[in-house]
């Protein structure tokens, strides 16, 4: 199984939204991909709670059955259209991949 974690810090202030506003938008882009794509076997969002200043805003969890559908998820055009939402609203991404036994 590939594990798929990506963290956000999202910006304040783009087109006039809170933070918040705008990682509630985020959230809900990444939820709809569930749907959207077929490679996908699990899909998690977050919204952090914890007000220290090294904490992300948003947290992302995905996991695949193999590299090659990760791939395939990285290149969907759905998840594009997501991609092109999060270079808007966030400030810093980090990313982890790896595979689980």
């Amino acid at each position: 199984m590939i594990k798929h974690i990506v963290l956000w810090k999202i910006k304040e202030g783009v087109e006039g939204k809170t933070k918040e506003e705008s990682a509630l938008m985020l959230k809900g882009a990444l939820e709809s991909l569930k749907e959207k794509i077929k490679e996908i076997q699990s899909l998690e969002v977050g919204l952090n709670f914890n007000p220290a200043d090294t904490a992300c805003d948003l947290s992302l969890y995905t996991a695949f059955k193999s590299k090659e559908d990760l791939d395939h998820y990285q290149k969907h055009p759905e998840h594009l259209k997501v991609v092109e939402l999060v270079k808007k609203l966030a400030a810093e991404r980090r990313v982890s991949d790896y595979e689980a036994g």
